[in-house]
């Protein structure tokens, strides 16, 4: 079996819905290949601390499964492995059960990990050579980084605020220090991280505090002091101390010129920051114009879009022409700015409880799910994106993974109308894409399902992201949404067990829009190119 099915049976396993077959074969597969063995436990660990931490699985109304409970049969065939894998589960859930208040998590899964010194607090108008997908909010990749044209405002750990103008090339090699090969950046330097370094071909600077300014080429730097104090330390000459107001020139030879600081001469961040506002709002513009237009075609069900001029108002209208869905229902979300930074205009769903209520009636042979959401973490098994009530015949589930996968369903039969062996629905995963790398950063995941072409295509900022035919025996014709959530999951609301299952998205939503047709890829493509900040 393939990696892809066989997290699809993990999945499966552990949310205690595996057929028979499927149980074997999973069975078999953790008898011969320790990877498989190692993911399921790290699955189980991870669904286990979480319910964990969302009140102890006793009370999280959904029980953690270490091995579904098959018929006798099928167990002494396989009874050695499912012996240690039942063993496994169980030491987690008792280490679980027995943890005090206040105790760590115990058989968590590891810590997520990201790999980089400084992110990408703005930029205009960038060309980068090596790293063309560098979004504000990403971190920088290690190594050199070649900035064609245009202006970067990068935030190094340490605190120091750096502005690089291009052409240039550079590198972060700590919080600490960086090199500079050629350009022009600007450097400003709090006081926790004063000895801030750059290095160049002449020499290097050593910040004293405050801040200062590089102009480097091929056989010259420049040092300007705009603010404080540095140490200049040439090659194989001695150290120079300079003060606010002073400059250097320092050429390849070893001969120093002074100068006088031009701060004109460099961009700063206030520079910056104005050139990015007038930016952001010829774009936000732009983005309102194609809005407008597509507000008015008559496949869109519902688009909402939390911006207002009432911050107290707990209701989103349907703004689309022609929708049928009805306006959306704020609970606990709480106002924050949007993509393009105006205040209010996105909501905050990482309070527990968060979502948007909304009821979408009608049957549709094919949709499209389009949203803008920016992910703080995936701190949970499952993190909403669009869920109905429960989950009935012939109704769809959208969500990501905590592994960072997409999930995509439509739910195909109900457990009376099963066969032996046959699932309620089929499960489209995309690959995993997204990591802590990403967090903070606005993207646009969509999902399409086309009844006629029999196929579900997951979307990330416009690109196609992975596509999977629909299995002849699990396609949906008619799909029914009715009571939804946005961003959370709703069991029927006539249950009267106050306990829930913990699946908020723990981030913010700026947009979400439903489509009674399976866009293009052009057209998700198009909403992407106008719809970025």
């Amino acid at each position: 079996m393939n990696r892809q099915e066989r997290s699809q049976l993990i999945d499966a396993l552990i949310e205690g819905d595996i057929s028979e077959a499927d149980f074997l074969r999973l069975e078999a597969e953790f008898s011969v290949d320790p990877a498989a063995r190692q993911e399921y436990f790290d699955r189980l660990a991870l669904s286990a601390a979480l319910e964990t931490e969302a009140g102890a699985a006793s009370d999280s109304g959904r029980k953690i499964v270490a091995m579904p409970a098959p018929a006798r049969r099928w167990i002494p065939a396989f009874a050695a492995i499912a012996a240690i894998i039942i063993a496994m589960a169980a030491v987690a859930v008792v280490l679980l059960q027995n943890k005090r208040p206040g105790d760590a998590v115990v058989a968590a899964a590891p810590e997520p990990k990201a790999s980089g010194f400084a992110v990408i607090a703005g930029q205009s108008d960038t060309v980068w050579k090596n790293s063309p997908q560098l979004a504000d909010g990403a971190l920088l990749p290690a190594g050199s980084l070649q900035l064609a044209s245009g202006i970067a405002q990068l935030e190094l750990f340490s605190g120091v605020t750096v502005v690089v103008e291009g052409d240039a090339e550079f590198e972060i090699v700590s919080p600490m220090e960086m090199k500079v090969a050629h350009g022009k950046v600007r450097a400003r330097v709090p006081e926790p991280a004063q000895g801030f370094r750059i290095h160049t071909t002449e020499g290097e600077v050593v910040d004293l505090g405050t801040e200062f300014a590089l102009k480097v080429s091929a056989n010259q730097s420049e040092v300007h002091v705009l603010d404080g104090e540095v140490e200049w330390h040439p090659r194989a000459e001695a150290m120079r101390r300079m003060e606010r107001g002073e400059a250097l020139s320092w050429s390849a030879d070893g001969k120093g010129t002074a100068l006088a600081a031009n701060a004109a001469g460099f961009v700063g961040m206030s520079d910056l920051r104005e050139k990015l506002t007038a930016a952001r709002a010829s774009r936000r513009e732009d983005w309102q114009r194609v809005s407008k237009a597509l507000r008015r075609d008559p496949r869109l069900v519902a688009i909402y879009q939390a911006g207002t001029a009432d911050p107290g108002n707990r209701r989103l209208p349907n703004e689309a022409s022609a929708g049928t869905a009805s306006e959306g229902a704020i609970v606990a979300a709480a106002r924050v700015a949007d993509r393009w930074g105006m205040p209010g205009g996105a909501l905050d769903f990482s309070p527990t409880g968060s979502r948007v209520r909304v009821n979408v009636p009608g049957e549709y042979r094919s949709i499209t799910l389009l949203t803008w959401v920016k992910i703080n973490s995936l701190d949970r098994l499952y993190n909403s994106l669009f869920l109905t009530d429960g989950h009935d015949l012939h109704e769809p589930h959208w969500q990501i993974m905590g592994d960072g996968r997409l999930f995509f369903s439509v739910k195909k039969r109900d457990k009376s109308g099963r066969k032996t062996g046959e699932k309620d629905q089929h499960i489209f995963y995309s690959p995993k894409f997204w990591n802590a790398s990403l967090s903070g950063q606005w993207l646009m995941i969509a999902t399409t399902y086309d009844a006629d072409a029999r196929m579900v295509t997951h979307y990330l900022n416009g690109q196609v992201l992975s596509q999977e035919a629909v299995p002849a025996d699990y396609l949906v014709e008619n799909v029914s949404i009715g009571a939804a959530s946005i961003c959370n999951w709703s069991e029927p609301m006539y249950r009267k067990d106050a306990a829930f299952t913990i699946r908020n998205l723990n981030g913010c939503m700026d947009e979400f829009a439903l489509f009674a047709a399976a866009l293009t890829p052009k057209e998700i493509a198009d909403i992407y190119a106008h719809g970025k900040p």
